[in-house]
Order: structure tokens, then C-alpha cells, then sequence
């Protein structure tokens, strides 16, 4: 997935009217600039009115596109996975475990830089954490996470096909890989004095040695 592939927006408004062409851009328009807000981060990324005035657009606007906040962040996104994105394409290069591990660390190591994964992110922190809150606020939105995590799950398990992996132990990776790469990922802008190649190195051995 690059920065720049075309959000796929919906044919429909909220109120189920089918978009012209003007519409739709329209839709697009507020998609990315989404994208863009959330990515950024900070005490107001997550709020559906900076995302209109940000694009040069109203509330209203929003509302006939999405008809609210819910809506507008299941479209981001369901936007975002529409894109295509192979989450881990692991090169075939890769047939070993222990390159396999490096090669899975890499893509998400280097996948933490785009717009998109921190805009993901940085949704989920603002939102309920908990799943039954998420689901009677944002039931759209929840509807939407548990799609992207249902993909995340099948790009695990295609990162690791044909390889002899106790089940068990593949889905702890899946759960707190990418918390422990971001948290390694992150160290590089906190001025730390921690060797990130000596570290990350360290994590994709104990990767490996945990998978077999």
C-alpha cells in the first residue's frame, strides 16, 4: 500500500443516495484528510469537526456523507483496508524460520512510518478500549476494527505458512508483535541511548527460538 493509492469511497451518502461524481470527491476529500488528522496525532486528531475544517468543508457536510463520527471513522477504516494492502508480504526468499521472523519484523517495522498503520493507531487509543463499550458507542467503527483484525489474523498465518509453528504460540506473535515493534520502533525518537539494531536484533532471535 503506497500514500498515495486512491481511497475507494462509498457509491452512497448516508442517506443511501448514489453519489455523483462530485460526491465522491467529496468523500474522498474528507477519507484522506481522516487519514491525515489522525496520523498526526494529538489531543484534537481524533475529532470528525477538525476533520471537515481541515478540509475546507462543514459539518454538514460530513453528516451527508456519513451521517456521523461513528460512521466517518468505519469509513476511514474500511478506506484504508480497501486499499489492497498485502499486510505482509513476506519475500519467497524467506524460507526459513528464522528469516521468515526477520522478514515479518521488517514489514512492520518499516510499515510504522505510513500514514495509514498510525492513523489506525492512533484511532484505537482514542476510542473505548473496551470491546463492549467500543461496540454501544462505535458500533460501526467496532464493526470495522474487527474486520482489520480478521485480516491482520490471516496475514499472520500466510506470513508463516509451510512453516512447522506450534498454533498456540502463532497467535501470541500475531497479539503483541506490533505493540512490541512500535515500543521498539518508538525508542529512536526518544533520545534514548538503547542500540536499536543490538535490540531489535535481540527480539527477532527470541521470535524465532519462542516459534520453534
Amino acid at each position: 500500500m503506497t500514500e498515495n493509492s486512491a481511497v475507494q469511497p462509498s457509491a452512497v451518502n448516508a442517506k443511501g443516495t448514489r453519489l455523483n461524481r462530485r460526491g465522491q470527491q467529496t468523500r474522498e476529500t474528507l477519507l484522506r484528510t481522516a487519514v491525515r488528522c489522525l496520523a498526526e496525532g494529538g489531543p484534537d486528531a481524533v475529532s470528525a469537526n477538525r476533520v471537515a475544517r481541515e478540509a475546507g468543508l462543514t459539518w454538514g457536510t460530513v453528516q451527508h456523507q456519513f451521517g456521523d463520527s461513528d460512521a466517518l471513522w468505519a469509513a476511514v477504516i474500511e478506506s484504508i483496508a480497501a486499499r489492497g494492502w498485502d499486510l505482509l508480504p513476506v519475500p519467497e526468499t524467506a524460507v526459513e524460520l528464522p528469516d521468515r521472523v526477520e522478514a515479518v519484523f521488517g514489514l512492520i517495522w518499516d510499515a510504522m512510518d505510513r500514514a495509514a498503520l498510525r492513523a489506525t493507531h492512533n484511532l484505537r487509543m482514542a476510542l473505548p478500549r473496551s470491546r463492549p463499550a467500543l461496540e454501544a458507542e462505535y458500533p460501526l467503527t467496532a464493526a470495522a476494527l474487527a474486520g482489520w483484525d480478521a485480516k491482520w489474523e490471516l496475514a499472520v498465518r500466510g506470513a508463516f505458512e509451510g512453516l512447522d509453528v506450534d498454533e498456540a504460540r502463532l497467535q501470541g506473535v500475531r497479539a503483541f508483535l506490533p505493540s512490541a515493534v512500535r515500543g521498539l520502533h518508538e525508542e529512536q525518537y526518544l533520545g534514548s541511548y538503547v542500540d536499536l539494531e543490538v535490540a531489535r536484533r535481540g527480539l527477532i532471535e527470541a521470535l524465532t527460538a519462542y516459534l520453534r
